[in-house]
């Protein structure tokens, strides 16, 4: 019997860029794990290269040295003639799924328990120097226990300091930082915080926050809420490559006419994550250290609404 023998395939729970993710029950533990499973001659055929795909490698060279509690475990990784599977710990379903899933608001303490669980994850990979580059709530799975786990690293990368330049290409568009609609190629872990500001404003209104349709759009979006950057709030902005002296000047508004809040601690915690500057936006550390993330428990969410996501498998 080879790996893959050890595992009974029960259904789709997902669909990728590169692949299919399944739901799968190991024989001989009886638990069940997530198959990603990657075609690599299709990847082959469209991009003219050979071997796996770069999101892939990325994602095993990076989960192989990551053990965390808030980061999805990556098993073990199998190869047959023309396919490579990856083996996850198995969890329901996607953050973006269970708010949409809900008709009732999602309980505060739940909020606060999935944002510290979160700011812990975040905190363990800016430490080991890890970006993400791609937190929204699709990469963000969780379980009926109240956890919360940081998964899909195909867009991540290691950084060193002083700050490299990368691509301003990342994250996607509605939980991309400000400094990277903006043209910036030297970004450290705020854009992290950023997208993580975005989800946690998400969980309170079961929708986007910024559901922009282009960069522009997006960049207005954020703009007719948060008001337009200058110097004064944000030192270094008009020489940003997007930026334009001719954008609309809009004033800030406040974040509670546009986001249900339960309370004004809410409300003050969330201003930390959403700040124009990078350098003055809270670390993953920091706000760990507020109170109102002091005060987190965790929380089993009430899930009776998915007893079971995985599609039939044949």
């Amino acid at each position: 019997m080879n790996n893959l023998d050890k595992f009974i395939k029960l259904g789709t729970a997902g669909e990728g860029t590169y692949g299919i993710v399944y739901k799968a029950k190991n024989k001989v533990t009886g638990k069940s794990v997530a198959l990603k499973r990657i075609k690599l001659e299709k990847f082959c055929k469209e991009d003219h290269t050979e071997g796996v795909p770069s999101t892939a490698i990325r994602e095993i060279s990076i989960l192989k040295g990551l053990r965390h509690s808030s980061i999805i475990e990556l098993q073990d990784v199998m190869y047959t003639s023309d396919r490579l599977y990856l083996v996850f710990e198995y969890l329901e379903l996607d953050l973006k799924r269970y708010l949409d899933g809900t008709s009732k608001p999602v309980d505060k303490e739940l909020i606060r328990s999935y944002i510290k669980q979160l700011c812990e994850g975040l905190a363990y990979l800016h430490t080991h120097r890890i970006l993400h580059r791609d937190i929204k709530p699709q990469n963000l799975l969780v379980d009926k226990e109240g956890h919360v786990k940081i998964a899909d690293f195909g867009l991540s990368r290691c950084f060193s300091l002083p700050t490299k330049s990368y691509t301003h290409e990342v994250v996607t568009m509605w939980y991309r930082a400000p400094e990277l609609l903006l043209g910036s190629k030297m970004y450290t872990n705020g854009i992290d915080i950023w997208s993580l500001g975005c989800v946690m404003a998400e969980m309170f209104n079961k929708r986007a926050m910024f559901p922009g349709d282009s960069e522009i759009d997006q960049m207005f979006k954020i703009f007719k809420i948060l008001g337009t950057p200058t110097e004064e709030n944000w030192p270094g902005v008009t020489t940003l490559p997007q930026y334009e002296v001719s954008f609309p000047k809009w004033k800030a508004t406040e974040l509670k006419t546009h986001i249900n809040f339960n309370d004004s601690e809410e409300e003050e915690f969330l201003k930390l994550m959403l700040v124009y500057d990078p350098f003055v936006r809270n670390t993953a550390k920091a706000l760990l250290g507020t109170g109102y993330l002091k005060k987190a428990k965790l929380t089993a969410p009430d899930m009776k609404p998915f007893p079971d996501t995985t599609e039939e498998y044949c």
